[in-house]
């Protein structure tokens, strides 16, 4: 299982939020087996995606996709996020 962690600022989570659940179809073909979705206690529009996908590879395909950029402007993302592509090595105890 490979990961691909995401942080990122929007304009006004309400208008984005549905807008990253439509485009959950699109994820599931490029191969995201479904994932988390944080927000940052002090900043509603701060937030941080960790997916989990089939393989590292199909990640590293996905993430710089016309569509997925595409998708993040009409979500009003108002960075240019700086992706992360993560493999587990450890689930320590506590």
């Amino acid at each position: 299982m490979a990961y691909l962690v995401i942080p990122h600022k929007v304009a006004d989570y309400a208008k984005w939020k549905p807008i990253f659940d439509a485009h959950g179809t699109a994820r599931r073909a490029a191969g995201s087996q479904g994932g988390r979705l944080f927000r940052n206690l002090d900043d509603p529009n701060a937030l941080v995606i960790l997916f989990e996908w089939e393989s590292a590879d199909k990640a590293r395909q996905f993430a710089p996709s016309a569509d997925l950029r595409q998708t993040m402007k009409r979500a009003g993302v108002a960075d240019q996020p700086d992706l992360s592509f993560l493999e587990e090595v450890d689930r320590p105890a506590v």
